[in-house]
C-alpha cells in the first residue's frame, strides 16, 4: 500500500512515497524529532508538563518517546522525608517525590483527523485521571475530599501541617498556632470560632486584627517571625485549594531589622548571674548560658556541642552553625577558648569525646530555669536565652572590639546582620561623633577637645 508523508526540511515543503510499510516507523521519528525541536518547554529527559494551576498535585506530564508518540504520567509532590546521606551518613531531608505512568499515549504529530480525536479522547480521560487522583491524595493525607460537604476545621488543618512538617523552625509554628488560637479566645469579635472555625472565615478582616494582637502582644521581632509562619500555613492551603483566596495578601509586619530590640545583660549584670545560686538549679543550665554570653552561641548549637568540637590544646571551638548548615559557606565558627571559657567545658568523663558538653533538658525547662535565676540575681530585665548571643556581641563591641571581628565569631556572612548591635553601644555612638574634625570657617581644622 502507497504512503505518504510530508515534513519541512530548510522551510520547503517535501513530499516522500514510500513503497513498503517498514518505513512508517521512519515517517513517524520524523514527526517526533520535527515536535520536539519546536518544543520550548521540553526538559533534558524529554519530558514536559501540561500547564496546571500551582496548587494542582499531582501534575500532568508527557515524555517523547522514539516512535512518535507521547507516554502520560503524574508526577506527585509528597512533602519532605528524612532520609540518609550514602556519602556522609548524615539524616538529610530531601523532597519526596514520585511518578506514576498512566499507559496513556498520544500522537505527538497527529496527521488524520482520526488521530487529533484520539489525542483529545486520551487527554481528557488523562485529566480525570489526575482529579481523582488528586482527590484521594488530599483524602489519605489531609484527611479530607474535595467535593464532599465535609467541614474543615482550618485549626486542624494547621495542626495536621505541623504533624508532617520536618523543618527546624517547627517551634515557632506551633507558638503561631497558640498565638492565633488566643486571638480567637480574647478577641469579642471571634471568640464563636475559638474551637472550630472553617477556612473560608479567615478573612483578610481577620488577618488584619490578628497582626494587631500580634504586636500588641510579641516582643522585639516576635510579631513579624509568627506572622510569617501563619503565611506559611494560610498559603500552603491556599494552594491545596482549601482556602479560596489568600487572606494574607497584602498584608506586612514590618520590624527594623537593624534595631536591636531585645534585652541585654551588661558585663556587671553578668557577673551577678554566675555569682547568684538557686535552690535546686541545674549545674548545665547555668553553665551553658553563661558560656554564651562569653562566646556568643545560640541555644540550638550549644545543645549539640560535644567535647570533639574542642581543641584542647591549641585553645579552640570548632562547630557549625545549626541555623545556617548546608546553606551558607559561612556556617562553620571558631572561637578562641580563655580559661574562663575552658573552666565551664570541663574535661570529658572518661574521655568520652563524643559526650555532649552540656546536657541540656527541654527549650522549656531551660527557659524556667533561666526565669527563675534572673529573678534572684535582682535583674528587672526580660532574659531570654538568645539575649545570651546579644549580651556577647554588644559587650564586646562596647570594649572596642572591630565589628568584622565581631561578625566573624557570631557566625555571621558580612556585617549587615551585626551593624544592629552598634545602636546598643553609647560609647561608640560618642567615639565616632569625638572623632570627626570640625572645620573653622577659615578652613583650619579645629583641635579636638579631650
Amino acid at each position: 500500500m502507497l504512503l505518504f508523508a510530508t515534513y519541512l526540511l530548510r522551510g520547503k515543503i517535501k513530499v516522500l512515497y514510500l513503497h513498503s510499510k517498514e518505513y512508517k516507523d521512519k515517517i513517524n521519528r520524523v514527526f517526533s524529532i520535527f515536535a520536539m525541536s519546536v518544543r520550548k518547554d521540553l526538559r533534558a529527559d524529554n519530558t514536559y508538563m501540561f500547564p496546571s494551576n500551582e496548587a494542582d498535585n499531582p501534575k500532568l506530564g508527557a515524555r517523547l518517546l522514539s516512535d512518535g508518540r507521547e507516554s502520560l504520567f503524574l508526577d506527585y509532590y509528597l512533602g519532605y522525608k528524612k532520609d540518609v546521606s550514602e556519602r556522609t551518613g548524615k539524616a538529610v531531608v530531601k523532597v519526596d517525590r514520585k511518578r506514576e505512568s498512566l499507559k496513556l499515549y498520544l500522537w505527538t504529530a497527529p496527521r488524520t483527523a482520526k488521530e487529533r480525536e484520539q489525542n483529545r479522547e486520551t487527554l481528557e480521560l488523562a485529566k480525570k485521571i489526575r482529579y481523582e487522583r488528586e482527590q484521594e491524595l488530599k483524602e489519605s493525607m489531609l484527611g479530607y475530599r474535595l467535593g464532599k460537604d465535609r467541614v474543615i476545621n482550618f485549626l486542624d488543618y494547621f495542626q495536621s501541617y505541623m504533624d508532617n512538617y520536618t523543618k527546624k523552625d517547627i517551634r515557632m509554628l506551633q507558638m503561631a498556632l497558640r498565638r492565633f488560637k488566643d486571638f480567637l479566645r480574647d478577641t469579642p469579635a471571634y471568640c464563636n470560632y475559638q474551637n472550630s472555625i472553617k477556612p473560608e472565615r479567615v478573612t483578610r478582616e481577620m488577618v488584619l486584627a490578628f497582626t494587631e494582637y500580634l504586636k500588641g502582644r510579641s516582643r522585639g521581632d516576635g510579631a513579624k517571625t509568627i506572622y510569617a509562619r501563619f503565611k506559611k500555613v494560610v498559603l500552603h492551603a491556599v494552594r491545596q485549594g482549601v482556602m479560596p483566596k489568600n487572606p494574607c495578601e497584602g498584608i506586612v509586619v514590618k520590624a527594623d531589622d537593624k534595631a536591636l530590640r531585645k534585652d541585654v545583660l551588661s558585663v556587671e549584670e553578668i557577673e551577678t548571674l554566675a555569682a547568684t545560686h538557686c535552690r535546686n538549679e541545674n549545674p548545665n543550665v547555668r553553665r551553658a548560658f553563661l558560656f554564651c554570653c562569653y562566646a556568643g552561641l545560640r541555644y540550638c548549637d550549644v545543645k549539640a556541642l560535644t567535647y570533639k568540637n574542642v581543641d584542647y590544646a591549641n585553645r579552640l571551638l570548632c562547630f557549625e552553625q545549626s541555623k545556617t548548615k548546608g546553606h551558607s559557606v559561612n556556617s562553620g565558627v571558631t572561637i578562641p577558648l580563655n580559661d574562663e571559657l575552658l573552666e565551664l567545658i570541663g574535661q570529658p568523663a572518661g574521655g568520652d569525646r563524643d559526650g555532649l558538653i552540656f546536657p541540656l533538658p527541654s527549650n522549656t525547662m531551660c527557659l524556667k530555669a533561666l526565669r527563675h535565676w534572673v529573678e534572684n540575681a535582682g535583674i528587672d530585665k526580660h532574659i531570654t536565652w538568645h539575649c545570651a548571643r546579644h549580651s556577647f556581641a554588644v559587650n564586646i563591641l562596647n570594649e572596642g572590639a572591630n565589628i568584622k571581628t565581631v561578625a566573624s565569631l557570631l557566625g555571621h556572612s558580612g556585617i549587615a546582620e551585626t551593624e544592629k548591635y552598634t545602636r546598643a553601644v553609647d560609647s561608640l555612638k560618642r567615639a565616632a561623633i569625638e572623632s570627626l574634625h570640625r572645620k573653622r570657617p577659615d578652613g583650619q581644622e579645629q583641635a579636638k577637645e579631650k
